[in-house]
């Protein structure tokens, strides 16, 4: 996520488990919630373990071109050395996608959970300032950044640990059960996004190969023991909080039908405690640092993604000029944080999601084709780490995010035509442009 020419080899496993499992932590926090509304407890755990497949095996296939090809552009810089330019450009562009539409969705969870904590606070003021704040962050520059992400990982983790340690007591399997597949097999199809955002993000790990002490164990560590804890929290949230009182209740405000709610968390555990309990205040207050090491994480990755298009040209060069006083990409943050706002304001944050999702899959199958391609027509670049169980890992994560894109396209067709029109409308501007010159 940094600039990675002559940085010191400084970064252990356990920062990589810090900062893997911190930019993907608010994803157990919200958002995951909303598909059980379409697929019920018995969809949504289908559509879930599903997922977890597909990005163990992802994890480890995106590590070994995050080793060979040690750039901030991440997939924009592996398909251009693999599958030219204009499948380059796209990719950078489906990153981007993922990078700046993922922050608003975060944004609008901390300002539920502020609005949880401080009713007077409306939710959106809460969120606007959330990005005006680490934006300005960034912009100043975190000298610390790795440092952050694992303190903040560290207390968002215990505080996950300790929600599930309330709520596991109380659990009752009959809520479990309780009307678990209401949408059948379309209903597993429909929870396929909201299952991948219990994992969103867990690919900027690789963009820190570089700053790594000894990539070619450390990073399969930082990613081992990354996708375990995420796999081991994901587990416990889902069973502890429907358990409480059934799915419903962690998905609709009023706890059965109607408007759904971006905080299942403390939803679940007021039924237990109530809403004046420390515990339940205690959740809300750490909960935020989950929240925000994932927001922080991804404005950062958005920024440097951005800012790399711009460097290369295939963004206006605005986008990729450096503050001569801060030495951080501040056109590119601010621009982004633009977008993000925008997005921000239509208050959609199951569509936002979506969309974000749509960008991580599209670059979830072009570097896995990029990696099969690199293998034959590079056989002699350095891979400082390969990933194991060649080919299978690879061709595994592309099969699962292949079905799980069209089966995105399928249920959410209106989204997935937006999102092919900013990506289709970007990349003719960029031809146009191009020729131009």
């Amino acid at each position: 996520m940094a600039e990675t020419n002559g940085l010191k080899k400084t970064l252990t496993p356990f920062m990589l488990w810090g900062l893997g499992v911190g930019y993907v932590i608010s994803g157990m926090y919200f958002g995951w919630n909303l598909g059980l509304e379409k697929g019920g407890t018995l969809g949504m755990c289908i559509a879930t373990l599903s997922v977890m497949i597909m990005y163990i095996a992802f994890s480890f296939s995106y590590a070994e071109l995050a080793c060979a090809i040690p750039k901030a552009g991440g997939v924009f810089d592996y398909a251009n050395k693999a599958l030219g330019k204009n499948i380059g450009f796209i990719a950078g562009i489906t990153q981007m996608v993922e990078f700046i539409f993922a922050p608003p969705a975060i944004a609008f969870a901390i300002g539920a959970y502020f609005n949880a904590f401080f009713p007077s606070i409306p939710i959106l003021t809460s969120a606007i300032a959330v990005y005006f704040l680490f934006t300005a962050l960034n912009i100043y520059g975190v000298k610390a950044a790795a440092s952050f992400e694992v303190l903040v990982t560290i207390l968002a983790v215990g505080e996950l640990l300790l929600f599930s340690g309330i709520t596991l007591p109380k659990f009752q399997f009959s809520n479990l059960v309780h009307n678990s597949f209401p949408n059948g097999w379309s209903g597993v199809f429909a929870a396929i996004p909201f299952a991948i955002w219990f994992f969103l993000g867990i690919e900027g790990v690789a963009n820190v190969a570089e700053e790594t002490k000894n990539p070619q164990r450390d990073i399969s560590k930082g990613f081992g023991w990354g996708i375990f804890t995420l796999v081991v929290l994901c587990i416990l949230v889902f069973i502890s909080s429907i358990g409480i009182a059934g799915w419903e209740a962690i998905v609709y405000k009023n706890g059965q039908s109607g408007e759904t709610s971006d905080s299942p968390l403390p939803l679940a555990l007021s039924i237990i405690t109530g809403d004046n309990n420390l515990m339940y205040h205690l959740l809300i207050t750490v909960g935020l640092f989950g929240l925000v090491a994932s927001f922080h994480g991804l404005v950062l990755a958005a920024g440097r993604s951005t800012y790399e298009m711009g460097k290369s040209r295939s963004l206006p060069g605005f986008l990729g000029k450096i503050s001569s006083r801060f030495q951080t990409p501040v056109n590119a943050l601010l621009a982004n944080m633009v977008i993000g706002i925008i997005a921000l304001l239509t208050g959609k944050t199951a569509e936002i999601i979506i969309i974000s999702v749509f960008g991580a899959l599209s670059l979830y199958i072009i570097s896995m084709i990029s990696i099969l391609v690199l293998r034959k027509t590079e056989p002699n670049l350095a891979r400082p780490f390969k990933v194991p169980m060649y080919p299978l890992f690879p061709i595994l994560a592309l099969l699962i995010a292949f079905i799980s894109f069209i089966a995105m396209l399928i249920y959410n067709l209106k989204l997935g035509l937006i999102y092919l029109g900013i990506v289709l409308g970007i990349f003719l501007l960029y031809k146009i442009f191009k020729k131009a010159e």
